[in-house]
């Protein structure tokens, strides 16, 4: 969809694009069911990247604690948890730029993998930059799913990150889907964005072929120490819209109501799972940031009828689309050229 359409989409009036947003949905979506994912942190801090957002840089001073990564036993014990509390996706983050193939700490997270995938939930990571083998061994390991924002768009992407660069970006998700996976990818909202700027985002995520399974729109958490600790809260109904729109423009993907939930009162949540959210992080935490309490989530989706998406292990990645590019995009393959 282009940038045009989605711009069109978004200013209607909100009741209107709702109207538009829930049909989608409901012919693509009908069963009312939220995918329940946990995310844990399997190494924390420390990371030589200065994405300008993120508490995990090691150049800003956020009196966070480094923790190097998680021994196999303990990321089992937390995955077990999560099977039993409800979650069908479950999710290991790991604060590096990115990970090499033959190194310890990557046969350490294969092995982690390995292990969480006999669990019979999907597995997702986010490691950082792939390269095409790391992908391969990943997805052969058990990874069902590859976690890898775009974050906003290419023009304000400089703004936001300088330590690597937008197409370094697609590149990864080009070899997480040439690697047979399916690719999370989404952004986030409130990093000096302008309107725009989130439509071309999601112009991006759109011309992915195949298209992203899950699509996370994230609400900044300003941290402490980072250079946009001090950026105002996302306004509730332009992340509705934007989810929306997202609705619209990628009909099968998950589109994962991410974090900064715990700004958003129920009525809030309420109002985006109609507009097309049907996917959450469940669990007290997130990788650093405080998340809704278990009880509280399960309440809510019970209030609103909604019941949770059982796991898909045999989980592949959506087919290619006729007559679109491969991959994400031109963009990376011109830049590999």
């Amino acid at each position: 969809m282009l940038y045009a359409e989605l711009h069109r989409l978004y200013h209607l009036p909100l009741f209107d694009l709702l109207k538009q947003a829930r049909e989608v949905h409901e012919a693509h979506w009908p069963e009312n069911e939220v995918q329940l994912c946990t995310l844990l942190s399997i190494k924390t801090g420390g990371c030589s990247e200065d994405c300008g957002y993120c508490a995990q840089s090691a150049r800003y001073d956020t009196g966070l604690t480094v923790e190097r990564l998680m021994p196999c036993h303990e990321v089992m014990d937390r995955a077990r948890a999560a099977a039993a509390s409800g979650s069908t996706r479950f999710c290991m983050g790991a604060a590096w730029r990115g990970v090499r193939g033959g190194t310890d700490r990557f046969e350490q997270v294969l092995e982690i993998v390995r292990q969480v995938s006999s669990l019979g939930m999907e597995v997702c990571t986010t490691l950082g930059e792939l390269g095409p083998e790391e992908a391969r061994q990943l997805k052969a390991a058990g990874v069902t799913a590859y976690n890898h924002n775009i974050d906003t768009s290419r023009e304000h992407y400089p703004n936001v990150v300088t330590s690597h660069t937008y197409d370094d970006r697609l590149r990864t998700i080009k070899n997480v889907q040439d690697a047979g996976m399916s690719v999370c990818c989404g952004g986030i909202l409130g990093l000096g964005e302008t309107i725009e700027d989130r439509l071309k985002m999601l112009e991006v995520l759109a011309g992915f072929n195949p298209p992203p399974e899950s699509v996370p729109i994230n609400s900044l958490m300003p941290m402490p120490g980072t250079p946009m600790a001090g950026h105002s809260q996302v306004d509730v109904f332009d992340l509705v819209r934007l989810i929306a729109v997202a609705r619209i423009a990628l009909p099968r993907a998950k589109v994962r109501l991410s974090a900064g939930r715990t700004a958003l009162s129920r009525e809030a949540q309420a109002l985006c799972f109609f507009a097309g959210a049907n996917s959450i992080f469940y669990g007290d935490k997130l990788l650093t940031a405080p998340n809704p309490e278990k009880n509280e989530d399960v309440q809510l989706l019970r209030t609103l009828g909604l019941t949770p998406q059982e796991p898909n292990r045999d989980l592949m990645a959506p087919a290619t689309e006729a007559g679109k590019p491969r991959g994400p995009l031109a963009a990376c393959a011109v830049s590999e050229a």
